[in-house]
């Protein structure tokens, strides 16, 4: 008799912010490359390090495509290629800094033309239910380029992602 693969209902993911001087910090996880953090150069922080507003965007970014790769495999559509920009919109509110809304543009290049409108549902999906985008209090939208490779184009193997 099989065993039923039981699903954990909660997850937790740890982090640690240590200040180093100014307005910089270190963030590392266990098992994760280190990375630097400072106020954004808007703010006075330096240039060239990541800010909060920064990983808050590419936490947009970065999920759409995750949940994007979920949608595609379930579906079945032959990938060539995915690139993706992202600009956030942080406003002052009159009593607060906050984001009013992030655009996730995904350039998306698949096989062949069913494969195309299999990607758009897949990205509308994924925009619905990008868990990342849910625990925003703002707008999210995703702006997707969706192309056919052109014939002979390589298709990446299994082992390639």
């Amino acid at each position: 008799m099989a065993k039923a693969r039981v699903r954990p209902k909660s997850w937790r993911y740890a982090n640690t912010v240590t200040w180093k001087k100014k307005k910089e910090a270190n963030l590392t996880a266990e098992g994760k490359p280190d990375l630097e953090l400072a106020t954004p150069p808007d703010f006075g922080g330096p240039e060239g390090i990541w800010s909060p507003e920064d990983l808050l965007v590419a936490a947009v970014n970065s999920c759409i495509l995750t949940t994007f790769l979920y949608h595609q495999a379930k579906a079945g559509i032959e990938l060539v290629g995915y690139r993706s920009t992202a600009e956030g919109t942080l406003v002052y509110t009159g009593k607060t800094l906050q984001f009013v809304d992030v655009a996730v543009r995904p350039e998306v290049l698949v096989v062949a033309e069913g494969d195309a409108e299999k990607a758009a549902a897949a990205l509308k999906r994924s925009e619905e239910t990008c868990l990342i985008s849910n625990a925003l209090n703002c707008a999210v939208r995703v702006e997707p380029s969706i192309q056919v490779a052109p014939a002979g184009a390589r298709v990446p193997r299994r082992s390639d992602t």
